[in-house]
């Protein structure tokens, strides 16, 4: 039992650390929204609660998922569980559009029936600021994440192109996380600005306007990181410069001439490697077998990389190994 938990608790720690953090924390600002809802009546309040809430429960999914697959390997699933984690994102994406759909029918029945202010704004306007700087945070740190995923350096502002620029990249925890938080920063300045306008005019039409405007971006959250999730279910190529960093780790060895043949699969954060390497002829087969090896080392020192498995020949005198632009070029 110790070293089941010892094991369950080593899972935890390498868990993504922002969707863990952003469950916490959107749980919370959720409550605080449900009582500013409770007391005011607002359509924003009530749109922005259901898109916290939305953003708890799936954080929490996605959380779940990236713990499970951290598990290493098994007999009966030799390639591992990197593919969990876009399970359980598949999940959240059923939550956010359910979320989205109920957001939508209170829009259309505040734009159909227009409720009054019941008082007290000032609450929703605080409770907005705060859970916009919440969310705010929350983003800032899913930048940063997806930065360190992509391992692209920038800083102040260049963070956020850099960042939107790379953020295919990114694990999938990650790119929910950033997405979500995207629109929950933005969907609350959107209610912030609706609450003042219904507090202070008589337009409050703009409630119901409000909460169908982020349902609409909810329903874009879901099928982005839907098709992104599918598409990493399916099993997909690692990026160009992924592979190129591989192949340069290969070429380093000296008595590698060429790469006959390579194929490197994404699953979730981690990369499979598959190649048949060519190498000087002459080698024993004594030798070319401690060159593969130290080769195979060399590919699992990077983090991201969970297994290699290398073939070798000798050197046939023809160039195999093209990088992908260069096909690209060529096509």
């Amino acid at each position: 039992m110790a070293e089941n938990s010892e094991s369950l608790a080593s899972l935890i720690k390498k868990g993504n650390k922002s969707s863990g953090s952003a469950a916490i924390g959107n749980t919370c600002i959720a409550v605080v929204k449900g009582v500013a809802f409770a007391l005011t009546g607002s359509g924003s309040m009530f749109a922005t609660m259901m898109h916290s809430i939305a953003d708890a429960v799936n954080q929490l999914f996605v959380f779940t998922g990236s713990v499970l697959a951290e598990k290493r390997p098994t007999r009966r699933f030799p390639d591992g569980f990197g593919r969990v984690i876009n399970l359980f994102c598949m999940i959240a994406v059923i939550v956010v559009t359910i979320m989205a759909y109920e957001t939508m029918l209170e829009g259309f029945h505040l734009l159909q029936h227009p409720a009054e202010e019941a008082g007290g704004y000032w609450i929703n306007v605080l409770v907005l600021a705060l859970s916009i700087g919440a969310d705010a945070f929350v983003w800032v740190k899913a930048m940063n994440e997806v930065l360190h995923d992509a391992r692209v350096e920038a800083k102040g502002f260049r963070k956020f192109t850099a960042s939107l620029k790379n953020v295919k990249r990114a694990a999938p925890p990650t790119r929910l996380v950033f997405y979500e938080d995207l629109v929950a920063t933005t969907g609350g300045f959107l209610a912030l600005i609706a609450v003042l306008v219904t507090a202070l005019t008589s337009f409050h039409l703009l409630d119901g306007i409000t909460s169908i405007l982020i349902a609409f971006m909810m329903i874009g959250v879901a099928f982005r990181v839907g098709y992104d999730n599918m598409v990493g279910l399916i099993g997909v190529a690692a990026p160009p410069d992924i592979e190129e960093k591989v192949a340069k780790i290969i070429f380093e060895e000296p008595q590698v001439t060429d790469i006959y043949q390579m194929r490197i699969l994404q699953e979730g954060r981690y990369y499979h490697v598959e190649g048949l390497i060519e190498l000087k002829t002459g080698l024993t087969l004594a030798d070319a077998d401690d060159i593969k090896f130290k080769v195979r080392d060399k590919l699992l020192a990077d983090p991201h990389i969970s297994d290699v498995t290398l073939g070798i020949l000798e050197d046939n005198g023809v160039r195999n190994w093209m990088p992908r632009n260069e096909l690209q070029d060529l096509n």
